[in-house]
């Protein structure tokens, strides 16, 4: 087959597919439509520290003579059970990947490679990949290009390690935060989110129609509305309505698709009484034809058998799946059926082929039927990149004068679960770490402190439980210094013990485990000892600052005179925290989220509908710390915000006597509205980095405008609702 246009380099691309899907048989085509296999079950360790190709791989392609897609060849954690002596590295892992895909290729007739697909949450989860904070922490740095430089190191990283696709959460919005996956989420907003979600694609996927060798195209999840089940728990039913959905859910994969995706993953919920891998409404008639998306839509694990409970059987339910715009499946059995379905009537063949066509789309635009190099090394200063990120993402949420550290200070007791260990900043989806990388609170207080500053330990609790045997040794630390640090917080840290569901979700949260996939709360709170610590250390009188490592807000009461956040900020996370408590770096993070005063409130997020009422009679129904809040080092002025067509000006001076920064909030108010409005709705955002004294004028340009507004310039949500307004009327064409 020389003369095969599908094999020639410089024939367009769409050619190539098409010459390939006219050579390939029924049961070919539908071999590329399955990612049934685990990647580890693919490879074992040898005596010699090499690696071998295992019976199962063998079975699995000679199953469709080939293999469409292969999940996690790089994955390790305590599901896949891979660590450092069974898994590859930094070092071996373009190897496996080059030696899985030498038979992969071998086996198929047409000679067609797999794409390898790999987790990229928070920086590639393989060993000795890089760690970044979490979602969360990405939102509370209001930084889309911190984020964009973020997202290419990760791509990189995959791609050096042999690895093609990266699955990333960017679509779900918190609307809950009893929910787990709290953590995956960028936050609250729907703009906030978009903007993240396009700084992710074009960090990872570059500009191109192909994709340079370090770059790698990214798979969006979840879509859609996952943020919002029911009760906060996991892949719970959604009650949404199509404005709803559009308003809040699906802006952000809009802006992604916008951006140039490669792939959507279909969410596990369902919208109107319809999973999302059997929703034609939304896979095809949206995503598709409305927003003409013509890249891949992956299911989620195991969610296609799932769907039998709808069709009856697996077979039907594939059908159901790939007619509703499934390409791609994920675990499931019932697209390895599909040949069946296609002979039983149920899929029109024609259709498998437009599915097949998207799969060997991208594998053409990857590069993968030309010669592969993929023995470059892992690009370097990922360890720099994750600190500076965790640096940008702590936030200051009260300060009563005790931070930064003052010279009179001198001696601080380092207290709480959370100060001396990294495994608990680090959150879910993060693969085993080696001993001594990065870096605890106490361990950087220690390194960094200024001569003469003596830092003191004790640890007072447990993360989880009522043990209270260890707060009199913390009492003794505190009462004897000048200010205590108490380090709470909680832990997606899943461990051997950890019991999994079939799709990897946490079933049993065991040992300190408190969040993650899986790990859901009927509540907010913090394990009782911690709440005992707090407690003890505030009533000996010593000034206290608290500093939350978490994975989603929780209730803390306001008996501290300083509180300090840091979603988890990664294994030199602690490197972040200790400089901002020391002051050599500004608490630059604002909240992406609402913090509640109690779950009774629930929910609680700032662009609700607008209400005539005041709220409950018990209990207040503002939050504690409002979406967008967070205290610098240094205090602002803004003037009066300039609105002009569609930007709007606002001049902005550090009043303080430290460089600080802060992130200009645009807030608009809908006026004269067709649908119910809702109270505010952020529109535009950029941070800005200022020296004592310095001023500048910042121009935003305005994103949603219809009809008459009125725009509100601020620093938080809540501070927003009480500013003074400019209204405006957009053009009549301007889009909802």
């Amino acid at each position: 087959m020389s003369d095969a246009v599908y094999r020639d380099p410089t024939a367009p691309t769409d050619a190539r597919v098409h010459d390939l899907l006219s050579r390939m048989t029924l049961r070919e085509k539908v071999g590329q439509l399955n990612q049934r296999m685990y990647g580890w079950d693919a490879y074992r360790r040898t005596p010699d520290g090499g690696f071998e190709l295992t019976e199962a791989l063998h079975a699995e392609t000679d199953r469709f003579e080939g293999l469409g897609a292969l999940y996690g060849l790089q994955r390790a954690d305590a599901w896949s059970g891979v660590d450092h002596g069974s898994g590859p590295g930094a070092a071996d892992g373009a190897a496996l990947a080059e030696l899985v895909q030498r038979h992969v290729v071998a086996r198929s007739r047409l000679g067609i490679p797999t794409l390898f697909v790999e987790e990229v949450p928070h920086g590639l989860m393989a060993l000795e990949g890089t760690v970044l904070p979490v979602n969360l922490a990405i939102g509370a740095t209001w930084d889309p290009g911190l984020y964009e430089r973020a997202a290419a190191h990760a791509a990189a990283e995959l791609r050096a390690r042999g690895g093609h696709v990266a699955l990333v959460s960017a679509l779900d919005i918190v609307r809950d935060p009893r929910w787990g996956r709290t953590e995956e989420c960028f936050g609250e907003d729907p703009h906030l989110a978009a903007r993240l979600t396009e700084a992710l694609v074009r960090g990872m996927q570059g500009r191109g129609a192909d994709f340079a060798p370090d770059k790698a195209p990214v798979v969006l999840k979840h879509f859609a509305g996952q943020g919002a089940t029911v009760g906060g728990r996991n892949s719970a039913e959604s009650e949404l309505g199509w404005r709803e959905l559009h308003e809040i859910h699906l802006p952000a994969a809009r802006a992604g698709v916008r951006a140039g995706a490669a792939a959507v993953m279909a969410a596990y919920n369902e919208v109107d009484g319809m999973p999302c891998s059997g929703n034609r409404a939304l896979l095809t008639g949206l995503l598709r034809e409305e927003w003409g998306f013509d890249g891949l839509v992956m299911a989620d694990g195991l969610a296609v058998d799932r769907l039998a409970r709808i069709t009856g059987d697996k077979v039907s339910a594939g059908a159901l799946a790939l007619n509703s715009g499934v390409d791609l499946s994920l675990w499931d059995e019932g697209f390895t059926h599909l040949e069946e379905a296609v002979e039983r009537g149920l899929v029109k063949e024609t259709d498998l082929d437009a599915a097949v066509a998207r799969v060997l789309r991208l594998k053409f635009r990857l590069g993968l039927f030309e010669p592969q190099h993929t023995t470059a090394a892992p690009p370097a200063g990922g360890e720099d990149l994750s600190k500076e990120v965790a640096r940008a993402a702590v936030t200051l949420l009260r300060n009563d004068g005790v931070l930064p550290l003052g010279g009179h200070v001198s001696r601080i007791a380092v207290l709480g679960p959370q100060a001396a260990t990294t495994a608990h900043q680090l959150g879910d989806y993060t693969a085993p770490q080696r001993p001594g990388t990065g870096s605890s609170v106490l361990d950087a207080l220690r390194r960094l402190a200024p001569p003469g500053l003596d830092v003191r330990h004790a640890p007072g609790c447990s993360l989880t439980g009522d043990d209270l045997s260890g707060i009199p040794a913390a009492i003794a630390q505190a009462a004897a210094s000048d200010l205590a640090v108490l380090v709470l917080g909680g832990s997606s840290a899943r461990t051997p013990e950890t019991e999994f569901d079939a799709n990897g979700a946490a079933r049993t949260a065991v040992s300190e485990m408190t969040c993650g996939e899986g790990v859901d709360l009927a509540g907010l709170r913090l394990g009782a000892a911690q709440y005992a610590l707090l407690d003890a250390v505030v009533a000996t009188g010593t000034p206290t600052a608290v500093v939350l490592v978490q994975g989603r807000p929780h209730i803390v009461p306001d008996t501290a005179p300083a509180l300090l956040c840091a979603w988890y900020p990664g294994p030199w996370g602690g490197e972040a925290i200790a400089e901002v408590l020391l002051g050599l770096t500004e608490p630059a993070g604002r909240l992406p989220l609402s913090v509640p005063r109690s779950v009774a409130q629930l929910p609680v997020h700032y662009n609700h509908k607008d209400t005539e009422y005041a709220g409950y009679v018990d209990e207040s129904a503002e939050p504690r710390y409002s979406f967008g809040h967070g205290l610098s080092y240094t205090s602002f002025a803004y003037g009066e915000p300039r609105p002009t067509g569609l930007v709007v000006e606002v001049d902005v001076t550090n009043t303080g006597q430290r460089y600080g920064r802060s992130v200009v909030q645009v807030y608009l108010r809908r006026l004269v509205t067709p649908t119910w409005p809702r109270t505010l709705e952020l529109c535009a955002f950029e941070g800005v980095g200022l020296a004592p004294g310095e001023r500048r004028t910042v121009t935003l340009p305005l994103e949603g405008l219809s009809g008459t507004v009125e725009i509100r310039v601020a620093t938080s949500a809540r501070e927003a609702l009480g500013a003074r307004g400019q209204s405006l009327t957009a053009p009549d064409d301007t889009p909802l």
